[in-house]
């Protein structure tokens, strides 16, 4: 069954989109962490991050090192910490979390966003990709 990764990814469920290449896609985290919380996802679905081949794991972090610094210079926070969990969703995915402190790291502190606000940080993101 296709994980919800792979639903947004084929256009069957909506998303904060921040960037896309070929082999990949960013979006807005919908329970963040902190105002810009960005998820970078490899386009083939894989469970576990070590299960990637080599070359497909340095690709999706050359891809999240573009994004978190488009985070870093569109978002106020003091850097942008990444993290790979994979617990919730089996499919490789990126977290890049603005940080202004430790509890940004905790994934027990969420912030509410209206839908506006989350267009207006994934336009922002998205426009220092460019």
């Amino acid at each position: 069954m296709p994980s919800i990764f792979t639903k947004i990814i084929k256009g069957e469920i909506p998303c904060h989109k921040v960037a896309e290449d070929d082999d990949h896609i960013a979006f807005l985290d919908i329970n963040p962490n902190a105002k810009g919380h960005t998820l970078c996802v490899p386009k083939k679905e894989v469970d576990k991050i070590w299960d990637m081949e080599k070359e497909e794991y340095l690709k999706l972090m050359d891809f999240s090192y573009k994004v978190a610094q488009a985070i870093e210079s569109s978002v106020s926070c003091e850097r942008v910490g990444m993290t790979v969990i994979g617990l919730e969703v089996p499919h490789v995915h990126v977290h890049l979390i603005p940080l202004n402190s430790m509890q940004n790291a905790t994934f027990q502190h969420k912030v509410s966003l209206q839908t506006e606000e989350f267009e207006e940080i994934a336009q922002r993101i998205g426009e220092h990709l460019r």
